[in-house]
């Protein structure tokens, strides 16, 4: 197990919290990729300064404007990551952006349940889509016969939240719509990774830990976890995924989580 050896990578709400750790971590490698791709909704507004500040330092860092939730936006952004990358594809694809609303279940309403399934659940199906044209070129060109994400990987950051059987900090926050939009989502990893295998894709969800991020410290208490501990973390775990992974949901450590 090493670094992750990677052409190019891209990243999802990557503004700020664990999107922009996972952006910085990637461009300060001892071999950086090539291309490191990060979205945002708005990358001229004053939320994505950080990440413009970062641009500013980094040549490899392509800043695209991202909506998750619009095909027409997600159509956009693929066609101009592969202008960049042309016939090597996109190794790595990270599906971090998401949103969360913290109600009970007595005052949970259609609208949030709608809206935060499309951003949390639907929008890594719409990527997963979108780019498995230029993941597939990424495995198509890399050596060996195995899956790992230095040849293609859709990685999609869920939540311990998400697990059925754990139901993790229910008494601190219920955030039931946030909760099932997770649980969703392991279940479309679980689907890509059928679906992808024979592409040369790896599949898996990550849950970052409870990170001191402003979704993590929605709960009302300080979370525990650094975005950078967080983040090595993480990129440890991409370095030592295989094949019998894919399909897998495993924390920061590298620990298997129960569905």
């Amino acid at each position: 197990m090493g670094e992750l050896c990677i052409h190019s990578v891209l990243v999802t709400g990557a503004n700020r919290g664990i999107g922009l750790g996972l952006v910085r971590h990637f461009l300060g490698m001892r071999n950086p990729p090539k291309w490191v791709f990060a979205t945002c909704r708005d990358p001229r507004g004053q939320r994505a300064q950080d990440l413009q500040n970062v641009a500013s330092n980094h040549a490899n860092l392509v800043v695209i404007p991202l909506e998750v939730t619009d095909p027409t936006s997600i159509k956009a952004a693929a066609a101009r990551v592969g202008e960049h990358v042309g016939g090597s594809g996109l190794n790595l694809l990270i599906n971090n952006a998401g949103m969360v609303i913290n109600n009970t279940l007595d005052d949970e309403t259609p609208e949030n349940m709608t809206q935060i399934y499309t951003t949390n659940t639907v929008g890594p199906l719409l990527l997963g889509q979108a780019f498995l044209p230029l993941l597939k070129k990424a495995a198509q060109g890399s050596p060996g016969s195995g899956l790992s994400c230095s040849k293609a990987a859709v990685i999609n950051i869920s939540s311990y939240g998400g697990s059925i059987k754990e139901v993790y900090l229910w008494d601190q926050i219920q955030a039931v719509s946030y909760r099932c939009s997770k649980a969703a989502l392991n279940m479309l990893t679980k689907c890509q990774s059928l679906g992808y295998r024979a592409h040369g894709v790896l599949c898996a969800a990550l849950h970052p830990g409870w990170v001191q991020t402003d979704m993590g410290d929605s709960v009302g208490n300080v979370a525990p976890l650094t975005v950078d501990a967080s983040v090595r973390g993480m990129l440890k775990v991409l370095s030592s995924l295989s094949e019998k992974d894919t399909g897998t949901f495993l924390d920061w450590e590298g620990k298997v989580l129960p569905w």
